[in-house]
């Protein structure tokens, strides 16, 4: 297409460039730049391109980030972060257009836009419409616990776990980490969830490549006046009416073995969110999604296509 907007990738051969070139590849309706490998750490080869760019992609490291936006000198080149340098940082846009009313007109007119963490995405997406509608409590004590596929931690924890030296590969049961630090995501979950009390958040790395499960257990005592699951679930589901890749789903029977699968959304940027009610008047809130996809590339690519003014589902699928 003649004089389709142009787009780079800093970053393309981390796990999450390489899936945003296999989104992007073959579209007609864009002009992909490609750097060559042996100039990709080249401070100038890598500044032409993100100003040549009418968007760029960042998939670096936090401090590689910051570094690739100081080298963007053209007041009209756009910017995508996919990392956590600028999550909640003033002059970016959160770039989850599900978010709230506004916000996909924000992320399309917007020149910064942070890409969403993988389990900010599922936290966010869970939660904020219940604070909105005053059923739960900004100041509630939650608990999360989030389970996702080894590619969350790029191409080092990849070869840890698929390497035969260290035996994971088939890991019969999840295995809990960063236990006794603060997770990096929480700011931002606490940031657009709407809370106010840091959540305790607990993840765990599991023995598959790609997917992601994140459930929030809520004691009936947490919940707001009324509040049970009926109206956590109308709440999720009026929040959520229209959106393309987004599904509100709730079970009344017991669950199978299989519909709670982490990786029932994988190779998709389609998110499954579900309220489960317990007969305590307790209440589960469960996301599943691709930890690549909707948690990651899909996102960004999601975001490039509102900030283009292209159709945005264009070569996302569902």
């Amino acid at each position: 297409m003649a004089n389709a907007p142009k787009v780079f990738v800093d970053g393309q051969v981390g796990t999450i460039g390489l899936r945003i070139r296999e989104l992007l590849a073959g579209r007609a309706d864009i002009e992909l730049l490609l750097i060559a490998d042996e100039r990709r750490k080249d401070p100038a080869a890598r500044a032409e391109l993100l100003n040549l760019a009418d968007v760029s992609i960042l998939c670096l490291p936090d401090d590689a980030a910051r570094e690739a936006v100081a080298l963007v000198t053209n007041p009209q080149a756009k910017i995508i972060d996919g990392s956590t340098a600028h999550r909640v940082a003033d002059g970016w846009v959160y770039g989850l257009p599900e978010l709230a009313k506004a916000q996909r007109q924000a992320v399309a007119f917007a020149k910064r836009v942070s890409n969403p963490g993988c389990y900010p995405t599922c936290v966010t997406l869970l939660l904020r419409p219940l604070v909105d509608a005053g059923l739960l409590s900004p100041d509630a004590p939650l608990s999360i616990h989030a389970l996702s596929g080894y590619s969350g931690g790029g191409n080092p924890m990849i070869d840890k776990w698929e390497s035969p030296t260290h035996g994971l590969s088939h890991l019969p049961y999840e295995a809990p980490y960063a236990l006794d630090r603060k997770h990096k995501h929480v700011p931002e979950m606490m940031r657009y969830a709407g809370l106010r009390v840091e959540p305790y958040f607990v993840p765990a790395v599991g023995a598959f490549r790609c997917g992601m499960r994140v459930q929030i257990p809520l004691h009936a005592a947490l919940l707001q006046g009324p509040a049970n699951a009926d109206r956590l679930f109308e709440a999720l589901r009026s929040r959520y009416h229209g959106e393309a890749f987004i599904r509100v789903l709730r079970t009344e029977q017991a669950l199978t073995e299989r519909e709670l699968d982490p990786c029932a959304c994988n190779d998709s940027n389609r998110v499954e969110l579900r309220v489960l009610p317990h007969p305590s008047g307790h209440v589960l809130l469960t996301a599943v999604l691709d930890n690549l996809g909707k948690g990651a590339s899909g996102a960004a690519v999601q975001s490039l296509n509102l900030m283009l003014g292209l159709p945005e589902q264009r070569g996302l699928g569902d």
